[in-house]
């Protein structure tokens, strides 16, 4: 019988992040940095409107866009926040999740062969993305020397006559890192030089912390109409498990996405729908609870890694924290197997995100006590490593 999986597929690496979550769910006794998701419940205003929705018999289809007050409300939002106008009905998009919003947009936009620039390390998902949707990823590697941010001349120097998008994920994830205004104001200019789109991942747009703001792409002069905008509602509302995002954008681009949509998922869940509507109409006051938890606790483990040896960027968003592991003499992998094995605490090579040898990601999305305790043992492996 021959080969039945498709070479494309069949030459996409697993996800670096799965073979460290797998070897820690065989293990007793684990304290995980690794998992990217909030350790808070979905707040109960918000999970009794799913409720209501539930009873009420919403277990139907919704348009294909999404409801129309979700995508009303998301119009809101979005012009209350940063002051940029969507046209609810054509330039809003309720997709599952912020991954199908980045997948039908890499998909609506790209003919085969067609270059995305992709600043590292990033998402686990963006370059295997941007392969699934027949383009071509070009990684551009940023440093901890520059804050990890983007620099327009660095993005410049990868331009070729294929290049289409750029993507960009800020606030960041692995890193934490928050793009200042005149780095994203240099990359717009280079955006409308070379006549580029920019697909931007808001999805930790509002998880930033000390004084640092979160620049909307979209709404910086001549970019909206060059611009995709996604984002969602799993890491500022706590609702991973709901599956819920949205694009917004041009609605010629988005009218060429609601194609994808609707063949390939006709309608985000009704339930999670009806949640969204309430996290976006009444959710703030825990949005900003989460994000003062979130910073007592950025603070502990940026402390704390720091005074075991451990130099670690300091996180001005999202729940990460980056450190440097290069002083144990061993590299991002054999240093997150070692703290598994040995100590019981997980955390995710830098690798996993394309970033330069010598990194893990820390999550600190889990409890402010069990971070205190993934501190001690990661002491002890100091002790002996350091």
């Amino acid at each position: 019988m021959r080969d039945f999986v498709a070479r494309h597929i069949e030459a996409l690496p697993p996800s670096g992040i799965r073979r460290f979550f797998d070897i820690a769910a065989s293990m007793e006794d684990v304290i995980s940095l690794g998992i990217g998701e909030p350790d808070f419940t979905t707040p109960e205003p918000i999970l009794q409107a799913g409720i209501r929705s539930l009873q009420g018999g919403e277990t139907h289809y919704t348009s294909n866009s999404g409801t129309p007050d979700l995508r009303q409300a998301t119009a809101a939002h979005l012009l209350r926040l940063y002051g940029v106008a969507y046209e609810p009905k054509s330039e809003i998009l309720i997709t599952v999740g912020v991954s199908e919003a980045l997948y039908v947009a890499l998909a609506a936009v790209l003919d085969p062969g067609e270059e995305v620039i992709v600043p590292v390390p990033c998402f686990v998902a963006y370059q295997p993305e941007v392969s699934l949707a027949g383009g071509t990823p070009v990684p551009l590697v940023t440093r901890v020397e520059d804050a990890f941010q983007v620099s327009a001349a660095n993005v410049e120097a990868l331009i070729t006559p294929r290049t289409k998008a750029l993507l960009i994920g800020y606030p960041n994830n692995p890193t934490g890192a928050v793009m200042t205004r005149e780095r994203l104001v240099a990359l717009a200019q280079v955006a409308e030089r070379h006549d580029l789109l920019v697909i931007s991942d808001e999805i930790y747009d509002r998880l930033v912390y000390g004084g640092h703001q979160h620049v909307c792409f979209a709404s910086l002069p001549g970019m909206r109409e060059r611009t995709i905008t996604l984002g969602g509602f799993s890491k500022d509302y706590a609702m991973t498990g709901w599956r819920i995002g949205y694009a917004a954008g041009p609605a010629a681009l988005l009218s060429a996405m609601r194609k994808i949509h609707q063949y390939t998922i006709m309608s985000a869940p009704t339930t999670a729908q009806a949640g969204a509507l309430e996290a976006l109409l009444h959710g703030e006051e825990h949005v900003q609870a989460m994000v003062t938890e979130y910073d007592r606790r950025r603070t502990l483990i940026v402390s704390g890694l720091n005074s075991l040896g451990l130099p670690t960027f300091e996180p001005q968003g999202a729940f990460y924290a980056f450190p440097a592991v290069t002083a144990t003499g061993m590299n991002d992998e054999a240093f997150a197997e070692a703290l598994l094995n040995e100590e019981r605490v997980a955390v995710v090579p830098g690798s996993a995100f394309g970033a330069p040898d010598g990194f893990v990601r820390c999550s600190y999305a889990t409890a402010y006590e069990k971070i205190e305790q993934a501190l001690e043992r990661i002491h002890r492996f100091m002790l002996r490593h350091g």
